[in-house]
């Protein structure tokens, strides 16, 4: 009985307390309230118009040079809940991506990595790792590509020395390899599929020259990969790079390279570090598991989403064979090859075996704007087809059928668009 006519006591007391507590704390945090209106009221740019609008995108027929249309089984792996980039079950995602590497690579190597970022990632870290300021670096220029990498080089103190052609021309191995004894470069870099011109250039022997005189060789496949053969074991390439979004189909974002042992060894042996942490394959080695520790650390954010992608676009081909991709996409191009003969129109590349399988490159047509054609293409039949690039532009028009988009069917869209095209729109009469 006490208790309760204690507790009934004690009740208007304890809400008299805190009514006070209350009251004090308003009026000590009423300035601080009126601080945090004052600085909400100080936003003066307004919400851009654009962002309260739904995102909408075309649909294209991507037909150019990449990236490509994606299949709805990569999209569809893109789009699954996001993990942890450095959960247990991610690692095992970025070990089947190695696997996946090294097969359309046709490479044992264990340095094997894909690069958070697109083809030009890929080649950065390249150059960035196996070369040092000072060093010598010998770059076959036929294309925009073997221009990007001079520049690169240059960038980060390497002694460039250029071979040059016009595009579409192509190096013998004598060539090379009289280059490579006059300059002693510790690299030599050539494009396979030079996406500029529409060239696919050898690469038989090129390797053992290099290997003959100390040199690493350095091979870019980034429009090539899954569409002609390639063997960077086999062709003794050292380093080999790619992107995600040509034949292998996945969105842009990601890009496959490999070290050779040789590769491996000069660049964990360097006497300066490379001029890039992100690309510094001393890390990248550990992020990736290839460099035998028992822990992976952390070094940057991967991709994860195009990590999910990338891994589908290979698991595809894996389904597929690699060499049942490069018959079809041989086939498609030379369906391709006729129909554009039919039309009239001249292939820039005259020799059928140098021609590059994903991208096709036709002389512009006499008489003709090349971009008044590709304007009403893309109108008429939202459809992409590009002109050249760098040193190609207004010698090519450029069609890309590759991956997902290797199909007869989508030559024939493409040959009807062309057709369209040639009729309707103006032609000088010079």
């Amino acid at each position: 009985v006490m208790q309760r006519a204690l507790l009934r006591r004690s009740a208007p007391l304890a809400q008299q307390a805190a009514a006070a507590f209350d009251s004090q704390l308003a009026a000590r945090s009423a300035p601080l309230l009126q601080r945090l209106d004052r600085s909400m009221s100080c936003v003066t740019i307004p919400p851009p118009a654009c962002m309260l609008r739904p995102l909408e995108v075309p649909l294209r027929y991507l037909f150019g040079p990449g990236p490509s249309n994606v299949p709805p089984r990569i999209l569809a792996a893109q789009g699954r809940p996001i993990i942890g980039h450095l959960h247990p079950e991610m690692y095992t995602i970025m070990n089947d991506i190695q696997r996946g590497i090294q097969y359309i690579f046709q490479t044992e190597n264990n340095m094997t990595i894909a690069m958070s970022g697109s083809g030009h990632a890929a080649m950065e870290c390249a150059v960035f790792n196996a070369v040092e300021p000072g060093e010598s670096v010998l770059v076959a220029v036929n294309g925009i590509w073997g221009e990007r990498v001079a520049e690169i080089a240059e960038r980060m103190g390497a002694n460039v020395h250029r071979m040059v052609k016009a595009p579409g021309g192509y190096f013998s191995n004598k060539e090379i390899e009289q280059a490579v004894k006059k300059h002693k470069p510790v690299l030599f870099f050539l494009t396979h599929g030079e996406s500029s011109a529409g060239l696919c250039h050898p690469v038989d022997g090129i390797g053992d020259i290099c290997r003959k005189h100390n040199c690493l060789f350095l091979v870019d496949t980034v429009a090539s990969l899954g569409a002609a053969p390639i063997f960077m074991d086999k062709q003794n390439i050292d380093i080999l790079y790619s992107g995600s979004q040509k034949a292998l189909n996945a969105p842009p974002g990601t890009a496959p390279i490999s070290f050779s042992e040789r590769a491996c060894h000069k660049m964990f042996n360097r006497k300066t570090k490379p001029v890039s942490y992100l690309f510094d394959m001393t890390h990248l080695s550990n992020y990736w598991g290839c460099d035998g520790q028992p822990a992976r650390l952390y070094h940057h954010t991967g991709p994860v989403s195009g990590f999910f992608a990338l891994r589908e676009s290979l698991a595809i081909i894996a389904e597929k064979g690699l060499e049942e991709s490069w018959r079809k996409h041989k086939e498609v191009a030379g369906y391709l090859y006729r129909g554009l003969g039919d039309l009239g129109l001249k292939l820039f590349i005259p020799e059928a075996d140098l021609r590059l399988p994903s991208v096709t490159t036709i002389a512009i047509p006499d008489g003709y704007n090349w971009r008044e054609l590709l304007a009403y293409i893309m109108k008429h039949h939202q459809m992409e087809m590009t002109g050249g690039l760098g040193p190609s532009i207004g010698m090519v028009i450029r069609i890309g059928l590759m991956g997902y988009n290797c199909e007869k069917s989508n030559v024939d869209m493409a040959l009807h668009a062309l057709a369209d095209a040639l009729k309707n729109c103006k032609k000088s009469k010079v």
